[in-house]
């Protein structure tokens, strides 16, 4: 499977390399990028600090010259809460899209969103400061409602990035349980 892969507000840390290591040693190829233009942060305040500097619009516009060049052989998109939205924003928006596999976040979904039972699965703390129960309650109904085949994962007392081993919110029992169902799911997509 093909698969783009984009960082949170921390920037483009070894965590992400890490999960990209992981999926082509189980037979994936991975792209990452850095949107960040080599910026990395200590707190998430500081990285959507940046984020906010740089403005949405530029970031969705280097994420997508990013996945252009790939974006013909059918991509799977993912990322890691801010990387995540991103990454929900281009699959719905390409129409060779094969999957979307959202970690620690989701994004608001345009009104006239549509797919063909793109395959989504979300994995996200529960409770997470970020996406509150209404909100991914929400989240989900329009998902099925553009047409999305939706699954989503929740681990109760995880922190809001509990994959990255780096960081506070490290779960390793979630951490462990997110990659085995993640990787699954790219299995199934071949």
């Amino acid at each position: 499977m093909n698969i783009m892969l984009f960082h949170s507000s921390y920037g483009l840390r070894p965590a992400v390399r890490r999960a990209a290591e992981g999926m082509r040693a189980a037979g994936h190829e991975v792209w990452t990028r850095d949107l960040f233009e080599g910026r990395t942060f200590d707190t998430v305040e500081e990285g959507m600090e940046y984020k906010d500097e740089v403005g949405k619009d530029e970031l969705l516009k280097r994420a997508v010259l990013a996945a252009a060049p790939y974006s013909e052989r059918g991509l799977v998109y993912a990322g890691f809460s801010l990387g995540a939205s991103i990454a929900q924003t281009l699959a719905l928006g390409d129409d060779k899209a094969r999957g979307l596999l959202l970690l620690h976040g989701t994004s608001d979904l345009a009104p006239n969103a549509a797919v063909d039972e793109l395959p989504v699965q979300l994995h996200v703390a529960e409770p997470d400061p970020f996406e509150t129960d209404d909100w991914l309650s929400a989240w989900y109904l329009q998902m099925r409602r553009a047409g999305a085949d939706v699954e989503v994962y929740r681990y109760p007392g995880a922190g809001h990035l509990y994959t990255d081993s780096d960081l506070p919110d490290w779960d390793e029992e979630a951490a462990e349980a997110t990659w085995r169902v993640a990787l699954g799911f790219l299995d199934s997509l071949d």
